[in-house]
């Protein structure tokens, strides 16, 4: 897929697919009648690496690298990832905010060009409860992601038996690359 196509994007879904030594994730446009329509992008993040890394493809042959993602530092529990196009070159970066992440998961996203956005989960209650009853860790989750008080993206867990997400993205500036990262981030990161 083309960038500017991409760019034009203002909703997609992410579907983790169910693999025993691989986290994959299928990024899918959205069809017009609301189902998951054509393939914009495939990632792989290898279980167990001694520091987090995640690429992302132009499909699932595993070809052309899109865009990834790597942690700065390894064993960090408020690592920062640098989100670099194919050739390396900066997109932009998220970091999780341990401390604030205690009660409600935060993390912090940047872009050149734009102000500093911030991700939430949207409930206190959802958030508390997955922390302290581990039976209901499954229970969907709402992320917002705004920039003085403005919507740049949400992320929004569906329910079901595998991870599925549906990506909203109101923001005409943000990069999609940016959100694609971010919002595998949050499934492959989510819990550590």
């Amino acid at each position: 897929m083309q960038l500017d196509s991409l760019q034009a994007q203002h909703q997609f879904h992410v579907r983790q697919r169910i693999r025993m030594m691989v986290n994959q994730y299928e990024v899918r446009a959205v069809a017009t009648d609301g189902t998951e329509g054509e393939l914009l992008a495939f990632a792989q993040q290898k279980r167990l690496a001694f520091k987090e890394q995640v690429t992302i493809y132009s499909d699932d042959s595993k070809q052309h690298p899109l865009l990834g993602f790597k942690a700065r530092q390894r064993l960090d529990l408020g690592a920062t990832y640098d989100v670099t196009d194919h050739a390396g070159t900066p997109i932009g970066l998220f970091r999780k905010d341990f401390a604030q992440s205690l009660l409600r998961s935060t993390w912090h996203v940047e872009q050149a060009g734009l102000p500093p956005i911030t991700g939430q989960e949207r409930s206190m209650p959802v958030a508390l409860l997955r922390r302290f009853v581990d039976s209901l860790s499954w229970l969907p989750y709402h992320f917002d992601f705004t920039a003085g008080g403005q919507p740049v993206f949400s992320v929004i867990k569906k329910w079901g038996l595998r991870d599925r997400y549906v990506v909203e993205v109101p923001h005409p500036q943000i990069d999609r690359r940016l959100v694609i990262a971010m919002a595998i981030g949050l499934d492959a990161l989510q819990g550590r």
